[in-house]
């Protein structure tokens, strides 16, 4: 008989499983996953009380074997929360029994008590079973938007450009 899967909110102990998971995801993802800096901050950053993202694990007998991270955003039309999913994992051993269905159908709980008026994700492109895999769980594709993101180097290449001509910032900004 297989183990029973638990899902519940991550805490304080469970920082190295899931590093572990996260690197789990970027192996997938074929991305490079947390430097040992960046293991560092999100095991600090999981541990601090005013942490800006939450983690939902999914647990089988003792061992993390998935996770949602998910955050709250704003939508200034509704004026109203949004619960964006940043990562959802699952181990490949655990795929296909439910755990993925489960650790989002708590993100729709988690939205829905905190009155969001949306839940949103990204998936890659080449990610077919994702992607019918959410289409499965009501999920639509939203093609009205592209993503467009900087990276380290040019959020600080940005960062540093002259203001315009007849433009200045706040102190501080």
């Amino acid at each position: 008989m297989a183990s029973v899967v638990t899902i519940r909110r991550a805490c304080a102990a469970d920082a190295d499983a899931l590093v572990t998971l996260v690197q789990g995801l970027a192996d997938f993802e074929h991305l490079t996953g947390p430097d040992t800096a960046g293991a560092a901050r999100l095991r600090r950053d999981l541990t601090d009380p005013a942490r800006i993202f939450d983690v939902l694990v999914a647990e089988s007998a003792g061992t993390l074997v998935g996770y949602a991270l998910f955050f709250l955003t704003y939508s200034t039309f509704r004026a109203r929360r949004k619960l964006f999913l940043e990562d959802l994992f699952v181990q490949p051993a655990y795929r296909n029994r439910e755990v993925g269905r489960a650790l989002l159908l708590a993100c729709a709980r988690e939205a829905a008590r905190r009155d969001c008026c949306q839940l949103e994700w990204t998936v890659l492109h080449w990610n077919a079973s994702a992607q019918r895999f959410y289409r499965r769980l009501g999920g639509e594709r939203d093609v009205s938007w592209q993503i467009y993101t900087l990276d380290e180097t040019g959020v600080a290449g940005l960062a540093e450009t002259q203001l315009p001509d007849g433009i200045d910032a706040a102190e501080g900004l």
